[in-house]
């Protein structure tokens, strides 16, 4: 039974006409007011996650629940069409329970408020964010368990509640919530930060309504969707072929000596709508890296990945989503079934942007970039201080943005939407730690005529005994490289102890104990190079090493050869391409670094820098993951 929503005002908006200068300027109000969303919410909010690094996702949408502005893909829709229960004026609706909203948040860490737009007595928009928690308790600090086997394990889980009922918070559902959070003053400014985000959207929205006119104000909105939706339908037509294009990747282990799960997609167009099919993914994993992915939510994925790269000028909104359909076959790990755990999604989520990559670039090898998202690699430090208070530190790290068709890739740099880094001086001011590296390392980036970024090295010297979690995938995998471009180097941990001894450290591990003086190198991946490296100009291949991105060595890989007073040898460089595209031979559209997931297991296995505690057991996993899964 669908929701019913509570109106004392009777009358339903109607569709008016609109000319296009009011439909801009209520366009750029709205984008204003899902900015200012954020900003009250990064000045209120206490956890660095949400207050340093943005790790969350404001949106405003329309009666209907299709999401006009925002960054991620609109779930109101099918809440009211599954919450059984009544929405009055004042409410806040809460949940962080990714089953309870078929993935619109696809861990416990993410709280999930929403929030109905009531003017004179009727709805006539909505506002929702939601923003990852550094805390929810569970069996290890952050919440983020590699070993969990059930969602149960990793933290507090809240069903779809009404937090504030006709405007009165519930206040023991909120003290039952933080209870259970090693953070709960965090956990209570960060909640309070997305209520007054909320708040400050509903505010703006009444405002521009009054302005214009409710019906005006309702047909805009309608209108911004339908403009999004006949221009993705011309993007659609233009750059997806009818004919089934297929790819694959893999995460490289789930941390539990299992691995590598494969991520399998198949694409193409029929008319004007295209399809995407999952078949072929892997079954879910008895560990925590499964992704709960809501169609509505990959379509984003999709729609954002089709804008930034064919036509920027696309407002981005809900309006296209009539137009995809995603295919997602149940009890895989990209559909697992409750209670599957799903804390450590962050590797197959980052994957599928290299997914929609390899995908949408084979119809158009123009517009083709390299694998570079790949991850959202997490780092934690816990532990009490010498005078007893605990302190706890959640940290997104960052990558190697790929090689893109009009540019080199970022070095040590988020693709996610908005993102940045903690400020070093806020980690030295606020955590017993100092960081004594952060740099990008020579050489990760993957060759190509545009370089992929280099990866990006953090070296935590710790001031407190205490214990880490290292979150991190692609390292046995390469961010791959397209057109001719090579990959990019893979993920390491290490860990030096005080008496000088290394222990590198799995790309997923929990409860590593740590002393003080101990220091942790932490080197994320480069991203994959786009275009032949031989056809990069020479001078460019001098900058980058004269700037300290490439090594003199390194500059061969694009058959530059550079002198010791940094200038280019013209005529070496000339003998030394000429040799290495005879032995090349035409360009590939992908390199992924191996010619098979079988011929890069018996490497790995045989590859002694890659430590034995790195080495999945790759024979168990299928036949494990497959017993463990629910009947469907």
């Amino acid at each position: 039974m669908p929701a019913k929503i509570v109106q004392r005002n009777k009358k339903p908006l109607k569709r008016v006409k609109v000319d296009s200068v009011t439909i801009d300027i209520i366009e750029s109000a709205l984008r204003s007011a899902r900015y200012e969303m954020d900003t009250v919410l990064f000045r209120t909010a206490m956890s660095p996650g949400i207050r340093e690094q943005h790790d969350e996702f404001p949106m405003i949408a329309n009666v209907d629940g299709k999401m006009v502005v925002g960054q991620f893909g609109s779930f109101i829709w099918g809440f009211m069409q599954g919450y059984d229960g009544t929405v009055e004026e004042g409410d806040i609706f809460f949940t962080s329970d990714p089953y309870s909203v078929n993935g619109a948040v696809s861990h416990a860490n993410d709280w999930l408020m929403l929030m109905p737009v009531y003017k004179d007595g009727r709805v006539i928009a909505w506002s929702a964010m939601f923003g990852h928690m550094t805390d929810i308790g569970g069996k290890v600090p952050g919440s983020l368990p590699t070993d969990a086997r059930q969602i149960y394990e990793e933290g507090i889980v809240v069903p779809l509640v009404k937090i504030f009922r006709r405007g009165e918070l519930q206040q023991d559902v909120l003290r039952i919530i933080l209870h259970n959070c090693r953070l709960p003053m965090w956990n209570l400014s960060d909640f309070n930060a997305i209520v007054a985000a909320l708040r400050t959207a509903h505010n703006r929205c009444v405002e521009i309504s009054t302005r214009f006119g409710d019906n005006v104000f309702y047909s805009a909105m309608d209108e911004m969707l339908a403009r999004n939706k006949r221009a993705m339908r011309e993007l659609i037509r233009r750059t997806v072929p009818e004919k089934k294009q297929y790819f694959e990747d893999y995460v490289c282990d789930d941390g539990m000596g299992m691995g590598p799960y494969k991520i399998a997609c198949t694409m193409w167009r029929e008319g004007d709508i295209c399809i995407f099919d999952f078949a072929g993914t892997d079954p879910q994993s008895i560990g925590s890296i499964n992704f709960l992915l809501n169609e509505e939510m990959f379509k984003m994925f999709a729609g954002v990945y089709m804008i930034m790269v064919f036509d920027p000028q696309i407002l981005f909104n809900d309006g296209f989503y009539d137009l995809m359909d995603v295919r997602i076959p149940a009890g895989t790990l990209l559909k697992p079934m409750k209670p599957a755990a799903l804390s450590c999604r962050t590797h197959a989520l980052g994957r599928i942007f290299d997914v929609l990559g390899g995908l949408l670039g084979q119809g158009n090898p123009s517009f083709m970039c390299a694998a570079g998202f790949s991850d959202s690699p997490h780092f934690m430090y816990s532990g009490y201080r010498a005078n007893g208070e605990w302190f706890q530190l959640y940290q997104i790290g960052f990558g190697g943005i790929p090689g893109k068709p009009f540019g080199d890739g970022p070095d040590g740099h988020s693709l996610w939407p908005s993102f940045t880094n903690v400020p070093n001086e806020f980690l030295e001011s606020y955590f017993p730690l100092r960081i004594e590296t952060y740099e990008t390392i020579p050489d990760t980036g993957g060759p190509g005529r545009f370089r992929g970024g280099n990866a990006l090295r953090i070296g935590y010297r710790f001031l407190e005994p205490g214990e880490i979690s290292i979150h991190d995938d692609r390292w046995l995998t390469y961010p791959w490289g397209v057109n001719g471009g090579l990959p990019g180097a893979r993920s390491r941990k290490l860990l030096v102890r005080t008496d000088g001894s290394e222990e590198p450290l799995p790309s997923k591990c929990d409860r590593i104990k740590v002393n003080a003086g101990d220091l942790l190198h932490f080197d994320t991946w480069g991203g994959g190079g786009c275009g032949d490296p031989l056809a990069r100009e020479p001078e460019r291949v001098a900058f980058d090493v004269d700037a300290g991105l490439v090594t003199v060595a390194g500059a061969q890989r694009y058959g530059v050869v550079v002198q010791g007073d940094g200038k280019v040898d013209q005529a070496a460089t000339e003998r030394l391409r000429a040799k290495m595209a005879q032995e090349r031979g035409a360009v590939a559209l992908f390199d992924r670094g191996f010619e098979s997931i079988e011929e890069l297991k018996g490497r790995c296995q045989a590859d002694t820098s890659l430590e034995a505690p790195r080495q999945p057991q790759f024979t168990k996993w299928a036949r494990v993951a497959a017993a463990a899964r629910p009947a469907l």
